[in-house]
């Protein structure tokens, strides 16, 4: 039987069109996937996102960020939580990612949110990824 991990897929897609300095690049469409492309773009580790819809699910093409000397601004982008050992976190242990200068994404009850977000709201849930 095999699994698939959708969220570690969309993470190796940005990885890999990073690690070859693609200026774009397209991944199958799904909500957790938006709320997480949606996240990247308000902390400024991407420049933007659009959905474009056709008749199955969709597809995000999402457009990369570099600094003005061509460097990646994502530098880490792990999969913390996956399908065969979740992690979760309770609102007072919620991960710190470079001493605040990364973040982490957690899947909580009150949606997807930033580790930060988690810590004002006083929910955690489950650590997605972290991005540095």
């Amino acid at each position: 039987m095999t699994m698939t991990d959708p969220i570690a897929d969309l993470l190796t897609q940005i990885r890999n069109a990073v690690a070859a300095r693609h200026e774009s690049v397209d991944v199958p469409a799904s909500k957790m996937k938006l709320e997480i492309v949606r996240i990247l773009k308000e902390e400024g580790f991407i420049e933007s996102y659009a959905l474009a819809r056709d008749n199955r699910q969709g597809t995000i093409r999402i457009v990369l960020r570099y600094t003005s000397g061509k460097q990646p601004v994502i530098g880490t982008l792990n999969r913390v939580s996956r399908p065969g050992c979740r992690v979760y976190a309770d609102r007072t242990e919620i991960p710190s990612i470079l001493g605040g200068l990364g973040l982490c994404i957690l899947s909580t009850s009150r949606g997807i949110l930033t580790g930060e977000q988690a810590r004002q709201q006083g929910v955690g849930g489950e650590v997605l990824c972290s991005v540095s």
